[in-house]
């Protein structure tokens, strides 16, 4: 097991730990990280996986055997993992002010186009309407991964169009 991701413990360390939420945690090397931080960790992953301090999850996310609760989460994380339909149960499951980082393989000209890929640009549109806090699309950061990746930190929009609706009539 490797180091965890750059982009999360640089994220991570900015805030106040709470709960954090790990999709296809692999062998958690993030949750491990986030839980010896002073995080309360779910981790989730199709393999079985026993992480100490963490709690976790086996659930095959392609069948959406994990229900990911709603405003639930300060923080979570799928890195290194593509499911285009995960992003909306991502979205709802962020607490107000929480934060959401992706991280995922781009498209590479001499490689095989796949749906674990995401297209220049495709990423960041997962997240309109929220805060950008980071995003990147190049080589990665992460000495464990040589392709490319896009990469993106968003948090939770602090007002949603209701509120906005009220404070704009007021």
């Amino acid at each position: 097991m490797g180091p965890p991701s750059p982009l999360l413990v640089e994220t991570a360390q900015k805030l106040k730990p709470g709960r954090a939420l790990d999709l296809a945690c692999g062998t958690g090397r993030n949750a491990i990280w986030l839980a010896e931080h002073g995080w309360k960790v779910t981790a989730v992953d199709r393999s079985p996986i026993t992480i100490p301090g963490v709690e976790t999850h086996m659930a095959d996310l392609e069948k959406h055997e994990f229900p990911i609760e709603e405003a639930t989460w300060d923080l979570i994380a799928m890195c290194y993992y593509l499911q285009r339909d995960l992003f909306e149960p991502i979205k709802r499951g962020v607490k107000r002010g929480g934060i959401a980082v992706a991280i995922v393989h781009m498209f590479e000209p001499g490689h095989e186009q796949s749906r674990f890929s995401v297209q220049p640009g495709e990423l960041a549109k997962y997240f309109d309407g929220w805060e950008i806090l980071h995003y990147y699309e190049g080589k990665p950061h992460d000495s464990e991964h040589k392709r490319a990746v896009a990469e993106i930190v968003a948090r939770t929009p602090l007002q949603n169009q209701r509120d906005m609706i009220t404070f704009c009539s007021v």
